[in-house]
């Protein structure tokens, strides 16, 4: 009798006897079993991620009498929205808005950055003003909802990273699970016979899988690894980098401080809030933690490209400076550039600008100095044309002996290239021909009143103006060395040459160092869940009926994967090293070669690595059960379960 009618004959015994139990038109228990075993195979694959399971409303309260969802209550209420909240899905939602909050605080002006900016933009856009304030766009990173974004997106990664760790240390405590019953559904499958022991088998498995760093033990007849835990502990990282950031962002926030200072050359600076043209600082940040030190800006060097199309860029650009820490430190030199600050203490000093400050000499009528200082001047293009405004306010009396204030606008070009508009403009940056254009008033200059003022601004409201012999307002170009004389003898003003000026910000930023190491962290934590891949593999082998030992080996992914085949190719060829395939037993004389009996290799040699199927893309119109009849090994046969092999003397 042949194998195939032996098979029918028994399919049709039990397709009847069946019948007979379950009446006529009843299906057979046998798809219902292989769908829950399709199913157990799935909840196989996700339970290799730690991530927890979501469960709607419904699953907190319970199923309701009549079909219909009972009320959850407060209690259930609170649960289901923490379980929403600390979703992956909130997460990434709530990173989304933080992103998009941030993009009015960059093109916004910010009060916390620069109040003048904020002023000026409120006066050139008064409708749009009431509308920003209401909405706290001027100052967007301390605003309420901005803050109730950030705080929820604390609490939402908590909530999801503190379950996520605890079973991640459970799988990393606990060892890889035993082989499935039916190898052969899951995704890559090889098989093959051995003359080789099935101990021997088993513990050879051990040793390939050991060396190339499996997790792997013996369960029963089988050998189960598992591979990859870098690929959830890199989802973890990255999500712990992410709160990292942001308590690194709040530290910041809290406790920075921030402040401008501009020094001419040969003037100094001293890190006490006196000393500060302008300071911010957070809301939780101490005075008393000032770093002490001070520093003297001996020198600054600005070079420019002086000629081709690069004309006028900047090539050197540093300060060079003498500093000291505390009141009684050694003096020490250091030089200032641009992205290089000065480190002090955790304190760092940027360089942020330079001008020039015309030196300009003050004498009344009788010729008696009244002031003389380097005046700095505001650059507006990047040829450094600068202006500014000249202010005596203290000592100078007119030729009646009464006490007045003068004041003067000041325009300066350090390469003068002629007048253009009306005005005179520079042709580049150096001071090559500097001139200094003065107009002259006298009067109040409304320092007395208390009111803060523009040092760069000359308010004339209360000044009148020094009149030229054509009875014009006194103007006049300077160049070094020259002076403008006041009218009736009222005194005069000399250009005496010019100094530089460099603008610093002196800032403490506690949260930096750990703002970057969150970053860094982060992307090391993204790239290990994106291109490591959590997998695990299954060695099976027992004796069959005829003394020949059946070897199975399978492997099963966290996602779909291209490589998952390739490397159990390369793990059965490196255990057909010690269970080479089995040389197949030549025709007897009883009857032809049975339909799982394939011809003998042609000569001796070593075997080549048995094929690896993979079930993961069946063939078109089959279904499970004919794709897994259809899977075959390098001979040619059906790969055959060790609890399908023939009993000992059945028929061939």
């Amino acid at each position: 009798m042949s194998k195939a009618n032996s098979s029918t004959d028994t399919g049709a015994d039990e397709r009847t006897a069946e019948g007979s139990r379950t009446g006529a038109g009843t299906r057979t228990d046998t798809g219902a079993d292989e769908r829950a075993q399709r199913r157990a195979d799935r909840a196989a694959g996700e339970r290799l991620s730690t991530a927890p399971r979501e469960e709607g409303p419904e699953a907190e309260s319970g199923s309701g009498s009549g079909g219909g969802v009972p009320a959850m209550g407060v209690i259930g209420w609170i649960r289901w929205f923490w379980r929403q909240l600390t979703s992956m899905r909130v997460a990434l939602i709530l990173l989304f808005l933080l992103s998009l909050g941030a993009i009015p605080g960059s093109l916004i002006p910010q009060t916390s950055v620069d109040d003048f900016k904020v002023q000026e933009f409120k006066d050139q856009h008064t409708t749009l003003t009431p509308i920003y304030e209401k909405l706290q766009l001027f100052d967007v990173y301390s605003s309420v909802w901005f803050s109730a974004i950030y705080i929820l997106l604390f609490v939402s990664l908590i909530g999801c990273i503190v379950p996520r760790t605890g079973q991640f240390v459970g799988q990393l405590r606990s060892r890889p699970p035993g082989a499935p019953k039916r190898l052969t559904r899951l995704p890559a499958y090889t098989t093959w016979r051995t003359e080789a022991d099935p101990e021997q088998v088993r513990e050879a498995a051990l040793g390939v899988l050991g060396k190339r760093r499996f997790r792997a033990h013996t369960v029963g007849d089988a050998v189960a690894a598992e591979k990859g835990y870098l690929r959830e502990a890199g989802n973890l990282v990255f999500h712990v980098a992410l709160i990292v950031m942001l308590v690194a962002f709040a530290t910041g926030q809290l406790f920075k401080s921030e402040g401008g200072k501009l020094v001419v050359e040969g003037d100094g600076f001293a890190n006490t809030l006196t000393q500060y043209d302008d300071f911010k600082s957070g809301s939780l940040y101490d005075s008393d933690t000032l770093a002490p030190f001070s520093f003297v800006l001996d020198k600054f060097v600005g070079t420019y490209e002086e000629s081709g199309p690069q004309r006028g860029t900047p090539r050197t650009f540093e300060a060079r400076v003498t500093y000291n820490k505390g009141a009684d430190g050694p003096d020490r030199k250091a030089v200032i550039r641009v992205n290089e600050p000065l480190v002090v203490d955790g304190t760092k000093v940027y360089l942020i600008a330079h001008g020039y400050a015309p030196v300009v000499t003050v004498r009344d009528s009788k010729g008696k100095v009244v002031s003389r200082n380097a005046v700095p001047l505001l650059p507006i293009d990047n040829n450094i044309t600068s202006t500014g405004a000249i202010k005596v306010m203290d000592g100078y009396r007119d030729k009646n002996g009464e006490k007045t204030q003068l004041g003067f606008k000041a325009f300066f070009v350090p390469t003068f290239a002629g007048h253009g508009k009306g005005e005179m403009f520079s042709q580049f940056p150096g001071a090559q021909y500097p001139v200094l254009a003065l107009s002259a008033y006298h009067g109040s200059l409304g320092v007395d009143s208390g009111l803060p003022q523009n040092v760069y601004q000359l308010d004339t409201s209360k000044m009148e103006e020094f009149k030229d012999e054509n009875g014009e307002l006194l103007k006049k170009m300077l160049r070094p060395g020259e002076k403008l004389d006041l009218s009736n003898g009222e005194g005069s003003i000399t250009f005496e040459g010019i100094e530089e000026w460099a603008s610093f910000q002196i800032s403490q930023q506690p949260g930096n160092g750990l703002a970057l190491g969150g970053a860094i962290a982060a992307i090391a934590g993204l790239a290990a869940s994106l291109f490591i891949q959590r997998r695990r593999v299954w060695v099976r082998a027992v004796r069959g009926a005829d003394g020949v030992t059946v070897v199975e080996m399978a492997g099963l992914g966290r996602s779909e994967s291209a490589k998952l085949p390739e490397e159990l190719g390369d793990l059965a060829a490196a255990l057909l090293t010690t269970a080479p395939v089995a040389a197949e037993k030549p025709e007897t004389a009883e009857g032809p070669k049975g339909p799982e009996t394939a011809e003998k290799p042609e000569g001796p040699g070593k075997p080549e690595k048995p094929a690896v199927s993979d079930a993961s893309a069946p063939s078109e119109g089959r279904d499970d059960a004919t794709h897994e009849d259809d899977a075959t090994n390098e001979a040619g046969s059906r790969p055959v379960h060790p609890a399908e092999a023939p009993a000992e003397g059945a028929e061939k």
